[in-house]
């Protein structure tokens, strides 16, 4: 049968490819391969070579070369960055201003008293030596990129530990810069224990409180508590003002009595003196001093009355004497 569709035939091109061009390729694709072995390892870093993906060598920071992979591959680390491992939140945009994603199976946990209470802690920690904390764990978490792994598990195992030993109301106050050294050096005898090459710089208990469902009536404790001190405060005040001004006025009170004593003993040593002095007086003349202590005394209970002093004689004369004493002798006055 003839041919219905005769269609024409497109002629095929004719290539042909010089050997010395295929040589040129393929000596740039093996110098671009040989060079693929050159990095640069920065001052705060460290790099492990792998050979078939054993460990070959730890390299210190410079220039260096090795084997082009797939023979020789290279891993470098920063031994002087803090790595950070968040529990019982997530970081989702760093801000400003920071948001967080709650991660409540995380955070809640039992105190040494069984009081619930939500804690978000923070872990920084550095590698201190990077073929343990590259090979002797399998996940480590932030520092092979992302997720969870020995760090967080081995923190919050730590936390939880810790948390379980300590009241709510330590937890909640006063013990936390306590509970912060103590989950520290938990953390720190784990990462010896596990012998990861890692280091903790510092635990920080972000956010420490009980949970949104009895939050109202935590506040309502906390402010009991706050009055509490508040009060018991005021009064070691009032107590330390009053009790220094007690003791003054006690103290000022014996000073009074020991200069009155000193005065009294001084005052009966001196009338005692003069009683005595007096004595010997009139043991040498009776008389003359008996009627000399008496014109004293006289003088003394009667002061501006005037007083007339006679004579023991008998007679008219005496008398006459006495009635015409004030005429006789104006000026006298005893």
């Amino acid at each position: 049968m003839p041919q219905q569709f005769d269609f024409p035939k497109s002629p095929v091109p004719n290539f042909k490819v010089q050997p010395k061009t295929i040589y040129l390729v393929l000596g740039v694709l093996l110098t671009l391969w040989l060079m693929s072995g050159v990095y640069t390892v920065a001052p705060d870093e460290k790099a492990v070579i792998l050979r078939f993906g054993k460990l070959s060598e730890v390299v210190e920071p410079g220039l260096h070369y090795h084997m082009p992979p797939p023979i020789e591959m290279h891993i470098i680390r920063s031994v002087t960055k803090v790595y950070r491992e968040e529990i019982g939140f997530r970081t989702i945009d760093p801000g400003p201003p920071a948001r967080y994603r709650q991660k409540p199976d995380e955070a809640l946990m039992l105190t040494g008293d069984e009081n619930i209470v939500n804690v978000e802690m923070v872990v920084q920690y550095r590698i201190t030596d990077v073929v343990r904390a590259l090979f002797k764990v399998q996940r480590l978490g932030p520092f092979e990129g992302g997720g969870d792994g020995l760090v967080h598990d081995a923190a919050e195992a730590a936390l939880r530990q810790v948390v379980g030993r300590h009241g709510i109301d330590e937890v909640l106050t006063e013990g936390k810069l306590r509970i912060q050294t103590e989950i520290k050096q938990k953390l720190q005898d784990l990462f010896v224990l596990y012998d990861c090459g890692l280091a903790v710089e510092t635990v920080q208990l972000q956010s420490v409180g009980p949970p949104s469902q009895v939050d109202s009536a935590f506040k309502d404790v906390a402010s009991a508590k706050e009055d509490r001190e508040r009060l018991v405060n005021e009064a070691r005040g009032y107590q330390n003002d009053i009790i220094p001004k007690a003791r003054g006025e006690a103290e000022r009170h014996v000073k009074e009595a020991e200069s009155y004593k000193v005065e009294r003993v001084r005052r009966a040593q001196g009338d005692a003196d003069r009683f005595g002095s007096v004595y010997a007086e009139y043991v040498k003349a009776p008389e003359i001093t008996e009627r000399r202590l008496y014109i004293e005394t006289m003088e003394r209970i009667m002061p501006g009355i005037q007083k007339y002093v006679i004579g023991t004689g008998e007679g008219d004369a005496s008398l006459l004497n006495l009635i015409n004493l004030d005429r006789a002798q104006p000026g006298l006055s005893r």
